[in-house]
């Protein structure tokens, strides 16, 4: 190069230039050759044509230093997807091998095409890229097959072999791992491989399957693996007898049913499992029994079953499809199938869907299910099988509801499971794929109104009136318990008595007929003629009976037929004396008002066109007049009623006669007077004229005329009535009055009366059929209250229970008499508008009692008392579980509020109160006490409510509950840390270790003695101490020579309160004193190569220890208080004494430790043996030992070894030999191996990967 390379601004040196001398030469990746700098300077030659055009990328478009940064950049990409693959990568061989060729081409495509760039600093050499291809080789085979680098592993391997050493009884360094890790004690592996063998199962996913009358076969499953089977054997067990049917598939059966698995087999491996189907037309359990192969030997069948049941059905049982409003549903599902029954289904009323109610658990009665604690293939054991269970069985579920609306109700079963799992839905698809019911399993039923009926426009007071021989509609009003008439027939019943049979009171006679008729429409009514009195007594429909109101009786009357009688005077002058008229008296019987026809007719003269007078009474006067003088004769032709039509009248005429009279008249008769039956009526008249006067009157009632005269000295008379046991109209006509002149005057005047048929009547109705009641406590009850009579009515009624008597006023006859109290309620008087009546006594009382509230309790016990209104709960201690039950009455389910509150037993203030709400379903629950902290606790129950009523505060009475919480006691050394000495025997003036006792005395107090050096504690109890403050002394029998340390184990008061400290709370020690001792940290005598024998020395350090090995004696100097050597070698170790720096004596010793030989093993001679067996057949294991018997030893069997894939351990079984060779057969598959061995004194155990968590079946895995 000619040039230099500077370093730029962007941190990388200029780009060289590449212009060349002519006399340079390049070689391929080479840099050019330098001229020599010694030959003098020629003049600077012209630039020279370039031999070379620089990078591929022209440096103005990019400039080399960023062509260097996007191939960096390209580099680390591809290193990010590398690592991609290598996390996502599948523990296959196939498919990491793919990805190392992946990889290998990628990294020779880079890192040949790199140079070919000619970026600078980038221009590497061929043998450069073929060393960094290498090491891309390297690295891309150890990321695609997973090889990890285990630096850790070589760092601490290099640590321990470097510094890991331990003295020897032979007082020589050793490395320990060497003699614990010695890997030539247990050599020797055999694996087996068993060639693949067939199976089977019968219906393997556990389907349910059933039959019926459309499902009239079914396949059952058989999966298959590995095998191709000639002939398969199978057992039905009859569901009924218990009894079994075998089955055998035949080849040519077996052929045809492997030719459809595989063909509807979509698995490319030939080897997978088949699922073959067998077809079945019988219900039973089937078990496959036996299977041959192609090879005719027997493949044995897994144990499984399936069961065949009849499918489940339900129907809804025809109960008659119509109800009346009000009444019960009564309907009847009837379930079938195998025990317990789950049935869902759907109530619809018109055409809106109730939700779908779902009903389970349905069982026979008496019926036990087996399956409530096992599975169906639970129950099937060989040779005892008993299926009878699975027989279907029929349940019916009966279902009432009250009807309250008319309608079509529409009860369908829509779903339908048995225990099995088998599941019918009754839900078909129509063409619009909306779902419709199947008829058979639903019923509709139409509820229908209940007719009412009353009378209108008559009753006993206003009766109908009809001539006789014609008929009358009985005038019915029909109503419903809807909202209108019901259109439909109507059949009507009613009572008549003829009105001559009627009793003295109105009321019908014994000898009442009682007639039925039906009326077509609401719009028909009977006909009726004959008089007397129709009663109402029941109505009803096609469907339904129902009820009848008031008015429900009509007096029907045939009234006397029209007749007059005429009476005449001669009108004359006073003056004068001459007659000018004639005054004629009309006297009537019918019904009025009248029309009179009469024709006037003069002498000489034709008769005159006939005129027509109204008479609207019995009896009345007219005055004929004529105009002009003459001889007059007046002709009555005709006479018509209120009831009757037109009718002749014979032979009366009359001549104008007049004569002169006083006058009378009734004072305030203005309309009809009402009276009741049995009474007196009073009126009074006012006569005018001279007097003294003879009054003549007639009193007239259905067609009789009464005539009465008395004599009058006054201007005012009353006349009163005879007593009037009839009821109906009365008319009180006043006929003449004669004064003193004797002078005689007819009279017009009358006055009505309408007395009373019968009394007013007063009864309770009926509600559901009873005049009885049970409603919610402070709900108002309206009693339905029936009254006869004209309103308004004034009723008294009395509550029996608390003898409170009211009084209302009534305006209608069908009305509702509201009550705010419980008890029975007897009417006792009633009056109308007229009459004080009576009380119906059958129908006199009525009933009404409260649905009783909620109430809670708390049951007494031996750790529940009462006491002045509170319930103590038995004491606890702190943090002991404690519940209490509370009985609820009422309508479940029920809310149940309490409030908790706290009061701590120190300071005795109490804690805010915590409020709880439980829900119960049932008739009692249980409260969970709070135990945490000790104090009193309050529990006051506030709140109750069920599913009648909400919660009362008037009604409800709180519940206490105390109960006390006691605390636990304590224990603490007053020293804690603190060390007591003490001597190895027992002397006078020894130290003591304070304790404070907190709790109620007596306590019973355990201390733990851990003595230094040894894993096991010592317990000493202390009982009935009855302070506070106790002085702890040990018993010297329980202490060791050297420290020990002292725990507080447990402590327990007169309360019964126990508190454990936990581990690692306050603590001291005690240290024994003697002279130099040394005691084996371990009481055995027996050792084995590798352990450590360890000496408790005590004395003062350092120590001069003794001892004997395999008879050579040897001295080691021990600057702590342990003496600890590693047993090397086997022999006899005995350690013969023991000096101090405290003092020159020598403890005599006689310690002796027998230390022996690690046992060996070896499988198949220690040596890696393959073997190929087949299923069924077995191999021997073949092991020998060394060592001290008996021999434990625990091998395992794991996977065989599959490249690419780390082997599982599958079985781990341990095993004992009393030789020193053992044969073990086998028959599975796998690669065995020993893990540990164990002979009389000693054992050894190497680690395998995998052995943690898998155990043999029935055996343990030791543990060394």
């Amino acid at each position: 190069m000619n040039e230099t390379p500077r370093r730029g601004p962007g941190g990388f040196p200029g780009t060289p230039q590449t212009n060349r001398t002519p006399g340079m030469r390049t070689s391929g990746y080479g840099t050019p050759s330098r001229p020599n700098v010694r030959t003098p300077l020629n003049k600077v030659p012209e630039p020279a044509p370039q031999t070379s055009n620089g990078p591929v990328i022209p440096t103005h478009v990019l400039d080399a230093a960023q062509q260097r940064f996007y191939v960096f950049a390209f580099y680390m990409a591809l290193w990010a997807w590398r690592m991609y693959d290598f996390y996502n990568l599948v523990s296959d061989d196939q498919e990491a091998f793919w990805q190392f060729l992946k990889w290998l081409f990628i990294d020779i495509v880079f890192l040949f095409c790199v140079p070919l760039l000619e970026i600078p600093w980038l221009e590497w050499g061929i043998w450069v890229s073929v060393f960094l291809f290498g090491l891309h080789f390297v690295l891309d085979y150890m990321l695609m097959y997973r090889i990890g680098i285990p630096f850790q592993a070589w760092t601490v391997g290099l640590a321990a072999w470097m510094w890991d050493r331990e003295l020897a009884i032979d007082e020589r360094s050793v490395k320990p791992g060497a003699i614990l890790h010695n890997a030539s004690l247990i050599l020797g592996k055999q694996i087996i491989n068993i060639l693949p063998e067939g199976s089977a199962i019968l219906n393997p996913t556990k389907q349910p399957f059933c039959l019926n009358s459309t499902v009239t076969h079914l396949d059952i499953p058989i999966v298959i693996n590995q095998t191709n089977p000639t002939e398969i054997e199978m057992v039905r067990i009859d569901l009924e007898t218990n009894e079994q049917e075998p089955i055998i598939i035949k080849a040519r059966e077996c052929k045809s049913m492997l030719k459809k698995a595989r063909k509807a087999h979509k698995k490319p491996d030939p080897a997978s499992p088949l699922e073959l189907h067998y077809s079945v037309k019988k219900t039973g359990v089937y078990m496959l029994k036996r299977i041959i192969d192609e090879s005719k030997l027997e493949v044995r069948p897994r144990g499984s079953s399936a069961v065949v049941v009849t499918c489940p059905k339900a129907r809804v049982v025809p109960t008659g499809g119509n109800r009346c409003r009000n009444d019960l549903s009564n309907i009847l599902f009837e379930v079938e199938g195998v025990p317990p029954l789950r049935l869902r289904y759907r109530t619809n009323v018109g055409a809106i869907p109730r939700e779908a109610t779902e009903l389970q658990g349905l069982l026979p009665d008496g019926y036990s299910s087996p399956l409530s604690k096992h599975t169906s293939q639970a129950l099937i054991r060989a040779n005892r099988e008993d299926v009878t269970w699975a027989l279907s069985q029929k349940v019916g579920v009966p279902l009432n509801e009250t009807l309250s609306a008319s309608g079509v109700y529409t009860y369908a079963v829509e779903e339908v499971t048995d225990a099995i799992g088998n599941h019918v839905n009754f839900l078909a698809a129509d063409e619009e794929d909306r779902p419709k019911l199947k008829p058979a399993a639903m019923h509709t039923v139409t509820v229908h109104e209940r007719p009412k009926v009353s009378l209108k426009a008559c009753n006993a007071q206003n009766p109908l009136q009809v001539a006789k021989g014609e008929v009358i509609r009985l005038p019915l009003h029909y109503q419903s318990s809807g909202k209108g008439p019901i259109e439909c027939p109507h059949i009507i019943e009613y009572l008549f008595t003829p009105e001559e049979d009627l009793l003295s009171t109105g009321d019908h006679a014994s000898t009442a007929q009682l007639k039925r008729e039906t009326m077509r429409t609401n719009r028909e009514q009977p006909l009726v003629s004959a008089s007397g009195l129709y009663t109402l007594k029941s109505v009803s429909t096609d469907f339904c009976e129902g009820e009848v109101l008031e008015p429900a009786s009509c007096l029907l009357r045939n009234p006397p037929e029209p007749e007059l009688t005429i009476t005449k005077e001669d009108m004359v002058d006073k003056c004068a004396g001459n007659p000018i008229g004639l005054r004629v008296a009309l006297d009537l019987i019918g019904t009025p008002p009248f029309h009179i026809k009469y024709r006037e007719q003069r002498a000489g003269k034709q008769p005159s066109p006939p005129q027509e007078i109204q008479v609207k009474s019995l009896r009345s006067t007219i005055e004929l007049v004529p105009r002009e003088a003459g001889h007059y004769t007046y002709t009555f032709l005709s006479i018509r009623d209120w009831v009757y039509g037109e009718r002749p009248l014979q032979d009366l005429e009359l001549q104008q006669e007049v004569k002169p009279a006083a006058s009378a008249r009734f004072i305030d008769a203005d309309g009809v007077k009402q009276v009741c039956i049995e009474d007196t009526a009073e009126f009074d008249v006012a006569l005018s004229g001279e007097g003294p006067f003879t009054l003549d009157y007639e009193i007239v009632h259905n067609g009789k005329r009464t005539k009465r005269s008395v004599s009058v000295e006054g201007q005012h008379y009353t006349i009163t009535t005879p007593k009037l046991n009839n009821g109906g109209e009365y008319i009180i006509s006043l006929a003449s009055v004669t004064d003193k002149m004797n002078c005689k005057e007819f009279l017009k005047a009358e006055a009505k009366l309408n007395v009373r048929h019968e009394r007013p009547k007063a009864y309770f109705g009926q509600i559901d059929g009873k005049q009885a009641i049970m409603a919610l406590e402070g709900k108002k009850v309206q009693l339905p209250l029936r009254l006869t009579g004209s309103g308004p009515w004034q009723l008294q009624y009395e509550n029996l229970d608390t003898n409170e008597v009211q009084s209302v006023n009534i305006r209608d006859a069908n009305t509702n008499l509201p009550i705010e109290n419980q008890g029975t309620y007897q009417l006792l008087r009633v009056r109308d508008s007229v009459c004080p009546g009576f009380i119906d006594e059958r129908s006199s009382q009525f009933s009404v009692g409260w649905i009783s509230r909620p109430s809670v309790s708390i049951p007494e016990s031996s750790s529940m008392t009462l006491q002045d209104g509170k319930y103590l709960r038995e004491d606890v201690c702190e943090g002991d579980e404690d519940s209490f039950d509370v009985v609820l009455q009422g309508n479940a389910p029920f809310e149940l509020s309490y409030e908790q509150q706290f009061r701590d037993l120190k300071s005795g203030k109490p804690t805010a109160i915590r409020k709880k709400d439980i829900r119960a379903l049932g008739g009692s629950a249980s409260i969970r006490a709070d135990t945490a902290q000790p104090g009193t606790y309050n529990y006051k129950f506030v709140k109750l409510s069920d599913n009648k009523y909400d919660h009362s505060a008037r009604h409800f009475s709180p519940l206490f509950v105390q109960q006390t919480v006691n605390p636990r006691p304590l224990a603490r050394f007053d020293n804690p840390g603190k060390t007591y000495s003490y001597c190895s025997r027992e002397s006078d003036g020894e130290e003591v270790i304070p304790i404070t006792l907190e709790g109620a005395p007596p306590f019973y107090l355990e201390i733990d003695i851990k003595h230094h050096g040894t894993p096991k504690s010592e317990i000493s109890s202390y009982k009935n101490i009855n302070k506070h403050k106790y002085d702890l002394k040990i018993e010297h029998r329980k202490l060791n020579l050297g420290h020990s340390t002292i725990t507080i184990r447990k402590i327990r008061d007169a309360r019964g309160c126990t508190h454990k400290p936990l581990p690692g709370g306050p603590r001291v020690q005690i240290s024994v004193h003697d002279a130099p001792t040394a005691t084996a940290m371990e009481d055995r005598t027996d050792f084995c190569v590798g352990d450590r024998l360890s000496f408790a020395l005590g004395g003062q350090v350092p120590f001069t220890v003794f001892y004997t090995f395999e008879s050579q004696e040897r001295k080691a100097t021990n600057a702590g208080t342990t003496f600890r050597r590693l047993a090397e070698l086997p022999g006899t170790f005995s350690l013969a004494g023991l000096k101090d720096s405290a003092s020159t004596c020598i403890a005599s010793l006689n310690l002796t430790k027998i230390i022996h030989p690690i046992p060996t093993v070896r499988l198949s001679g220690g040596m890696v043996s393959q073997l190929d067996i087949h299923e069924g057949t077995a191999a021997d294991l073949e092991f020998s030992f060394t060592g001290t018997p008996p021999f434990e030893f625990t091998y395992t069997r794991s996977t065989n070894e599959v490249r690419g894939r780390k082997s599982r351990v599958l079985d781990v079984k341990t095993e004992v030999s009393e030789g020193y060779h053992l044969s073990i057969p086998v028959n599975e598959e796998g690669t065995y191996e020993v893990v540990s061995i164990k002979d009389r004194w000693c054992s050894f155990a190497r680690q395998v990967e995998g052995l943690d968590g898998v155990r043999g079946k029935g055996q343990k895995l030791l543990k060394y």
